[in-house]
């Protein structure tokens, strides 16, 4: 795998290679030798499948579980777009929100670090995204910022109305989550 660093402090795009022929594809999307030569650490506690249809916005979703939280996803079918948005405080990269192409056949897998907010947006007629998380799920400590929050403004690519979830849309803004201090510290 190949791991180049995104415009997030600790987030990467890491790429392997597709090898396909009349029957199909066949690719690698997590390597533990291969993180742990990047200095990731990434111990799976939890894996984790999500199907969407077109236009569904899912995010911005992050969690303050103690032991922390980083994930890695691919998209294992269809066509999506995945959003990071830094919402740690301290990082130097506060703010900053990143958007990456992601397709089942592409040998994409994208890395968050521990805090940093995750969303996605289906493309295609349906899309599906499989990920590893460094924690398991701990409904106390999982929260979500409204991802159309006008402060951190992510240019969702939809065609049309935006589909989500009563959570979501009901989820308080950045500055809400910020003056009760709901949001994780840069480590």
């Amino acid at each position: 795998m190949k791991f180049t660093e995104l415009n997030i402090a600790g987030c990467y795009r890491a790429e392997s290679p597709v090898w396909g022929d009349d029957r199909g594809f066949f690719r690698e999307w997590f390597k533990g030798a291969d993180f742990a030569t990047t200095g990731i650490v990434f111990d799976t506690q939890q894996a984790n499948l999500s199907f969407s249809a077109r236009n569904v916005v899912r995010g911005l979703h992050y969690s303050l579980a103690p032991e922390g939280q980083a994930k890695a996803v691919t998209c294992v079918g269809g066509d999506l777009v995945d959003v990071l948005v830094d919402i740690r405080v301290g990082s130097p990269t506060f703010g900053r929100v990143e958007l990456v192409e992601l397709s089942a056949a592409q040998g994409t897998t994208v890395v968050l670090a521990t805090g940093v907010a995750h969303g996605f947006c289906v493309t295609s007629e349906t899309a599906s995204l499989a990920y590893l998380l460094s924690s398991p799920y701990n409904p106390t400590m999982e929260l979500e910022i409204h991802p159309f929050d006008a402060e951190i403004n992510v240019p969702w690519p939809l065609d049309g109305d935006a589909l989500l979830s009563p959570k979501d849309a009901a989820a308080p803004t950045l500055a809400q989550r910020r003056a009760s201090n709901e949001l994780p510290t840069y480590l």
